[in-house]
């Protein structure tokens, strides 16, 4: 099974935003992302539109040819009404605070089950397919079928942080919390930390694995590689 590679376009911002202007273009970054091969194109607008600005959001949505990905807190009125009016093909529901560098956790769908049985009803009532982020722990992830999401999307930063040490062990969790996630019928996503080093064990670990989302490691590749080459690299430790 294919798994798509969305591209996280939020560090073409950071470098514009650190500068004034519009240099480097976020419009034209995800209109390239999509010509040099990416399945889709992730955002994740904040509170402050510290990188990605909500107006971004509205002017990829206007040219957006692959799969179109909005991540953010929906406990923020503003995010909620944001994606409504956008309707991309997926919202990924993340509870990061307003002030937070980058997201950190996932959801205790346990505990929050009511609350996002209610905002991932929202937003299917609307045909947006919803992924909520979760951590590897089987309980979450059985849990998480209950609140009516799509998806989850497997919160990798511990993965990528103790694969060189023994990724078999590193693995271990994600495995069987995406197993359990499956049985349960919710596909899934993958995000957080994952580069051409250890994307290719994860992908080959995870058989099942529908989408990741990648950014900060692939947009400091580009650096180096150029963004045509890096997002063809990417797709090709993605293969079967």
């Amino acid at each position: 099974m294919a798994t798509k590679l969305s591209v996280n376009i939020n560090k073409i911002a950071t470098l514009r935003n650190s500068r004034g202007g519009n240099n480097p273009s976020v419009l034209q970054a995800a209109i390239d992302c999509q010509k040099f091969g990416a399945d889709g194109i992730t955002v994740h607008p904040r509170p402050d539109e510290r990188h990605i600005r909500y107006s971004d959001v509205r002017d990829i949505s206007k040219i957006i040819t692959t799969e179109f990905n909005i991540e953010g807190n929906p406990t923020e009125d503003k995010f909620v009404d944001l994606v409504l009016e956008v309707k991309p093909a997926q919202v990924t529901l993340v509870p990061d605070s307003p002030g937070q560098l980058t997201s950190n956790h996932g959801w205790d769908t346990i505990k929050e089950k009511e609350y996002l049985q209610r905002i991932i009803g929202v937003f299917k009532n609307a045909g947006i397919r919803v992924s909520i982020f979760i951590d590897p722990v089987e309980e979450m992830a059985a849990a998480a079928a209950a609140t009516g999401a799509d998806r989850v999307e497997l919160y990798t930063e511990d993965y990528a942080r103790n694969y060189n040490k023994d990724r078999n062990a590193a693995i271990a969790a994600y495995v069987k919390a995406a197993t359990i996630a499956t049985q349960n019928g919710l596909g899934i996503n993958a995000g957080h930390d994952l580069d051409r080093e250890n994307l290719r064990f994860f992908k080959q670990s995870i058989p099942e694995l529908l989408e990741v989302s990648i950014g900060h490691a692939l947009i400091a590749d580009a650096l180096y590689y150029g963004l045509e080459n890096v997002v063809q690299l990417y797709k090709r430790e993605l293969k079967d």
